[in-house]
């Protein structure tokens, strides 16, 4: 016999659900580790009490809303400023400093009773702060419409406190007007990247069946977006790295160079932006050998494997700049390779003479390469370049038994399997 049993959920009462959200609330403020569950319970309830009619009404039900997501953004800023809990582990609620002042503002507008209208500012003047640390956090992440959001709130929560004779985080028109200023900062960021976005969309996606030159053109096009807001707020990191990116998608070195070098003022402990201005001049530098330019190569050599030395500076174990230190030489050596060619086909005595001196360069520049690769493949044992330059470097080195080692081991990554670090597991 097969019985099928239906569990049904009674529907929580929307008064007992305003009651619970509150009650939650209290205990897990007693012990914020062991109860975390109780905030969780207390957005559920009064997710049920907001959405009644019978309560929907009342300005204590919108007053324990505001307390609850406060609460919840309470607990991210500590997880950010001082790295206590974990983000995931709260309520995964959306903009909870925005909900939490609608949910005040709802209050006062609903509130009869004088203890009621002065909870509602309490928590208006409590959410405006955390307003603004939200608007910081997402700024900083890119998210700029979310931004905007946080900061305009705060200003909002100014008006409306100032409006009540209450005293504000804001508290004079200077501070007024640098909030509508990052606001609006926040704002055009959002409208001026997200339509650079939209506009070079079709060249940006990795799938486009645009050439390179209808690329480019239409990256160009798209540029204005960030050219515009470069204009307006000429001191703004976010736009700034987008034009470092446009750049670099064009390949348009020379102005590329100037932006990194303004990025590098403003975050100098920014340690991709040394290895992206390395990279900048690796490229310049293969331009330069490639047209014979001996003079300006080595300058730009010399500038790439500077700047990744500064970014080993500020982070030793940073494989990115150890491993394109170790492909500028690796690539420097092939160079001077095609050069052995030339002279391969001149037998005469000085002929033979160059060619061994040459050859002995090379050596010796291969050999300045290894050590970067070997560093690289303790920390990525699975990186496939780093195998394949030592493979090649072992093999010039008449090392074959090495050389194949790093074969089968390319072999093996190739085909989906992983690999320990040879030089760890050997102790080298």
């Amino acid at each position: 016999m097969l019985v099928l049993v239906f569990a049904a959920q009674a529907q929580e009462d929307p008064a007992r659900a305003v009651k619970k959200a509150g009650n939650a609330l209290k205990t897990f403020e007693l012990d914020q580790t062991a109860n975390l569950d109780k905030l969780h319970e207390a957005v559920d309830m009064i997710a049920i009490a907001t959405a009644a009619d019978e309560t929907s009404s009342d300005p204590g039900t919108w007053q324990t809303q505001g307390d609850i997501y406060n609460t919840i953004t309470n607990q991210m800023v500590s997880v950010r400023q001082l790295n206590i809990g974990s983000i995931e582990a709260l309520p995964q609620v959306e903009a909870p400093a925005i909900t939490a002042f609608n949910a005040y503002s709802k209050a006062l507008e609903l509130a009869e009773k004088k203890y009621q209208t002065k909870d509602a500012l309490k928590g208006i003047r409590a959410v405006q702060t955390n307003l603004n640390n939200m608007g910081i956090y997402a700024y900083e992440e890119g998210q700029f419409a979310e931004a905007f959001a946080n900061f305009n709130g705060v200003l909002d929560a100014h008006t409306t406190l100032l409006n009540e004779g209450q005293e504000s985080m804001l508290e004079d028109e200077t501070a007024v007007g640098d909030q509508q200023y990052i606001a609006g900062l926040a704002a055009l960021n959002a409208n001026m990247v997200a339509l650079y976005k939209v506009e070079a969309a079709d060249a940006l996606d990795p799938n486009s069946s645009l050439s390179e030159e209808d690329k480019t053109a239409l990256l160009e096009k798209a540029y204005v977006n960030l050219s515009e807001g470069r204009q307006r707020f000429p001191d703004d990191v976010s736009i700034l790295f987008a034009e470092i990116n446009h750049f670099l998608r064009i390949n348009q070195l020379d102005i590329l160079i100037t932006k990194l070098e303004t990025a590098i003022q403003k975050e100098p402990d920014n340690i991709s932006l040394y290895t992206t201005m390395g990279n900048v001049y690796d490229n310049l530098y293969q331009k330069e050998t490639g047209e014979g330019n001996e003079e300006a190569a080595n300058g730009y050599f010399n500038d790439a494997l500077n700047f990744y030395n500064q970014a080993l500076t500020k982070d030793a174990g940073f494989t990115d700049a150890t491993y394109s230190i170790g492909a500028l030489y690796f690539n420097k050596a092939a160079n001077m390779t095609q050069q052995l060619s030339t002279l391969a086909d001149d037998f005469s005595k000085e002929g033979q003479r160059k060619y061994e001196e040459l050859q002995t360069q090379v050596n010796t520049v291969f050999e300045t390469a290894l050590p970067y690769f070997i560093d690289v493949e303790k920390q990525k044992p699975n990186d496939l370049n780093t195998l394949i330059a030592l493979k090649e470097i072992y093999a010039r080195k008449s090392d074959f038994d090495l050389s194949n080692e790093f074969k089968n081991r390319i072999e093996t990554v190739q085909g989906g399997g992983s690999v320990e670090s040879y030089f760890i597991a050997n102790g080298k």
